[in-house]
Formats: structure tokens, sequence, C-alpha cells
């Protein structure tokens, strides 16, 4: 089950699960029945404007974001698919602050319940910091189904290396 990187916390009888999945040929086929169209958000912009409609609407009394990017150089493979940024800087004798969110390149071409888990997961650490209780109810609160995207996210980075992209 060295194919399953993604899941390696899940119970064996859900790896049991996928892994009859990935030897049956028949993952992308479930991806795709469940998730059948890519997003059509495709720039810096459009993310940035996608992700503060959802500050927005959950959010309102945050810190504002700076900004909102893909980012290529995020590397799933090291559990990043997107990450918070915290940046001090000073300026003029005074130490300015800003929020920012780099969320991974290959979301650029995925299920728009994905990029939206992705940036809820994102803008949950504007308000806690660590994985904690908190954070995950935080999540659930933002999105109901957080946690059945997450493991469909996982499902799909597993089909991404074993067969290669769907969308």
């Amino acid at each position: 089950m060295s194919s399953l990187k993604y899941l390696a916390n899940y119970a064996p009888e859900i790896k049991s699960q996928v892994q009859t999945l990935v030897d049956e040929n028949r993952l992308d086929a479930f991806l795709l029945n469940k998730y059948p169209v890519s997003h059509n958000i495709k720039n810096d912009q459009a993310l940035r404007d996608y992700t503060l409609s959802i500050k927005n609407r959950y959010l309102k009394k945050s810190s504002p974001l700076s900004k909102v990017v893909f980012d290529t150089k995020i590397h799933v493979i090291n559990n990043a698919l997107g990450l918070h940024k915290y940046v001090s800087r000073v300026q003029g004798g005074k130490i300015k602050s800003k929020n920012e969110i780099c969320i991974a390149g290959i979301f650029k071409k995925t299920p728009e319940e994905f990029l939206n888990m992705i940036v809820v997961h994102e803008l949950a650490h504007l308000k806690e910091k660590e994985h904690n209780k908190a954070f995950y109810q935080l999540c659930h609160h933002m999105l109901p189904n957080y946690h059945q995207l997450e493991f469909d996210m996982r499902l799909y980075l597993t089909q991404i290396d074993i067969g290669g992209a769907l969308y």
C-alpha cells in the first residue's frame, strides 16, 4: 500500500477499500463520477476574489489579506497544499504585518470543491494558527463537509501519483 501515502493515518479498512480501487484501476472513474468538472479559477486575481468572498462571508473581522496566489513552488509531497504566511516587515520605524495565502499550483486544475476546501483551511489559520480542535471546528463551520472533501482530495492526490491528473 505504498501508493497510499496521502492516506497513511486512515484506518486499515479504509486504506484497503482504496487499494482495491487502485488495483482495479477504478479510482479515476470513482473521482470523475463524484467530481466531473474542474473549476474555472485560473489566475491569481480570480483566486483572490474567490478567497475574499469566502473570507467576507465567515471571517469579516479577521485580519486583512495582502496577497492570495497560486504558487507552483509549493510541493504537495512535503504535505503542503497551501500556505498561510504571517509576514512582519519594518517600514519607516514601524512594524507592519501582512497575511498571505498561497495555494499549490496543482489546484489550478481540480474540482472547485477541493479548491474551496484548501481556501477554507488556509483562511481558518487567520484565527487559529495550530491544527487543533478549534481550527477544525472553524473549518467545519465554513464548510460542513470539510472532512469528506479532505479525504476525497487525498484520493485525488493518490490518483495523480498513480495515473496522472484527471482534468
